[in-house]
């Protein structure tokens, strides 16, 4: 039997398969009638890959496809928001290390003086620790490199002494009244890195925790530290948000859970692919109790703002300081085979009464970071009459306290940046650091006589038993500061003070600095002040 073969029944349909298929190709070159190519992508494939594929093959000079995708992607995600971001495989470690709560290296903190690295703590447990590495302690070589004098970069110094977990390195030391160097071999191990700054008792019923961020350890020492502080008699609690960033939004929940009855909303997660969430108080909390005062700032930001927000919303303690930072954006990270990772907003917070904490970005990145210098100029930070509101973002609590949406958490009492004592010899000496580094050379040539000392409370009083301004002046002549008598004297006590609390910080880290440093911290006595009074009778709400 024959068969006769139809043209259009078969030959047709081979033609357009082939004109389908070449049409689905990325890259396809063409001519036209000026003899010069140009690129047809088929409407629905990938046009950015058609773009870096024909730049790949017909740009004049070569390029690196996997260059031109590392750059290609910032570009993207800037056209969305301020906080979806990329970060490349090598810069991963940098970038999530503060927030896991550890680092892998030696155990030390350390500073640079007259290009020599002197250590100014050894972190408890940690490896440099246990085999005998004390403050004051100079490194002179690191391996096989001499490391003092030589104008090193601290980052340079950094990278010799982390490694990872049970490498080794050796460190060759001098210690002061000790000929020679002492030689030491440290094996590298897991060193933890603490969000909760310090916690102590300011008087017999009242506590104060400064949280620097919320990393994955942060709920744990908070914990800690509440239950040091309730077990010495806290019935009142400053908790310290000011200048944090924000981190892990768990970790920030779990702590307002401490404060709540169980069942209370703490904040809510919503976006377009991703259906409400609500995060509810347990029946768990450890400070129920506890009477909450939390202190913010303009750098208080994302799960800063989620806590300040939930103990505001639910009519359970004051929000003290000046308008928070802004930043509600939910991020989920999508990690990639070559070890990078893409940092996706796909959600907002907001706060019980319903509140969004992110402030407009519809003007760009470059605007909204910005922001925080508008705030300044506009005397936002100096005057709470400069902070307009709008009515149509007015939200009312359980309690019936008026709040205010539109970015960032507002306080309920505020409080104006400290300008008490700045001067131009102020300005002059802190410029320069002058204050911290006439306090690192006083800790290290009296190391011996305040290592007596267990307390802030001792060395403060043994410092101001000693000439300190004095030689403070004379340090500051001999760096090219001229003595301003007028100016000293309006700016005595603030120089007094940031030296004497630096001092602490070098000899018994922040158990020294924060209790010396309040004493000129006026945000910190006001909180004082209102929370002793008890209350909400004080409550300003800013309307």
């Amino acid at each position: 039997m024959k068969f006769r073969i139809n043209p259009s029944s078969a030959i047709l349909p081979l033609v357009l398969a082939v004109v389908l298929i070449i049409g689905m190709l990325i890259g396809v070159k063409l001519v036209d009638r000026t003899g010069e190519r140009s690129m047809f992508v088929y409407p629905k494939t990938d046009k950015l890959s058609g773009v870096i594929n024909f730049i790949e093959m017909e740009y004049v000079d070569p390029v690196s496809r996997d260059e031109l995708v590392e750059k290609t992607i910032p570009e993207l995600l800037r056209n969305l928001d301020p906080h979806s971001m990329y970060i490349p495989a090598s810069d991963l470690q940098r970038v999530t290390e503060p927030l896991e709560g550890n680092f892998e290296g030696i155990g030390v903190q350390f500073n640079m003086l007259h290009d020599t690295v002197v250590v100014i703590q050894t972190i408890s447990g940690g490896p440099s620790e246990r085999i005998g590495i004390m403050p004051g302690d100079r490194i002179v070589e690191i391996d096989d490199s001499v490391v003092a004098g030589v104008d090193i970069p601290d980052t340079d110094i950094v990278s010799m002494l982390r490694g990872l977990r049970g490498t080794t390195v050796r460190v060759g030391v001098q210690r002061q009244f000790i000929p020679g160097l002492m030689e030491f071999e440290i094996t590298r191990d897991r060193i933890p890195l603490y969000s909760v700054d310090v916690a102590y008792m300011i008087d017999d019923e009242t506590g104060y925790i400064k949280i620097s961020q919320f990393s994955r350890t942060t709920f744990r020492e908070y914990m800690e530290a509440a239950e040091k502080l309730n077990a010495m008699g806290m019935r009142k609690l400053i908790l310290d948000l000011r200048g944090n960033g924000g981190g892990y939004m768990d970790q920030a929940t779990s702590i307002a859970d401490q404060f709540l009855e169980e069942g209370r909303l703490i904040v809510y997660t919503e976006g377009k692919s991703s259906p409400r969430s609500d995060v509810i108080s347990t029946s768990k909390g450890i400070n129920l109790d506890t009477e909450i005062l939390i202190m913010i700032d303009e750098w208080s930001a994302s799960a800063s703002e989620i806590l300040a927000g939930a103990i505001q919303d639910n009519d359970r303690g004051l929000v003290v300081g000046r308008r928070s930072f802004g930043k509600g954006l939910v991020q989920n990270q999508t990690m990639f085979s070559d070890g990078s990772a893409l940092r996706l907003t796909v959600a907002r917070y907001y706060t019980p009464t319903g509140r969004s904490i992110q402030k407009p970005y519809d003007a760009g990145t470059d605007d909204y970071f910005n922001d925080l210098d508008r705030r300044f100029l506009h005397g936002e930070f100096d005057e709470a009459d400069s902070i307009r509101f709008d009515d149509s973002l007015k939200f009312v609590t359980s309690g019936g306290n008026v709040v205010y949406g539109g970015g960032g958490i507002m306080p309920d009492v505020f409080i104006p940046r400290d300008t008490a004592g700045i001067t131009g010899y102020y300005s002059q000496v802190t410029r320069q650091g002058l204050v911290y580094r006439f306090a690192f050379d006083y800790s290290d040539r009296n190391r011996e006589a305040l290592s007596r000392f267990g307390n802030a409370a001792g060395i403060n009083d043994y410092l101001d038993r000693q000439s300190l301004m004095n030689s403070f002046i004379e340090f500051a002549e001999e760096q090219g500061v001229r003595r301003n008598q007028a100016e000293i004297e309006r700016s005595y006590n603030i120089i007094h003070t940031q030296v004497k609390a630096y001092i602490a910080r070098n000899i018994i880290d922040n158990e020294g600095f924060y209790p010396i440093i309040s004493q000129i911290d006026e945000a910190f006595r006001k909180s004082v002040s209102l929370i002793g009074e008890g209350a909400r009778q004080h409550v300003t709400h800013l309307q």
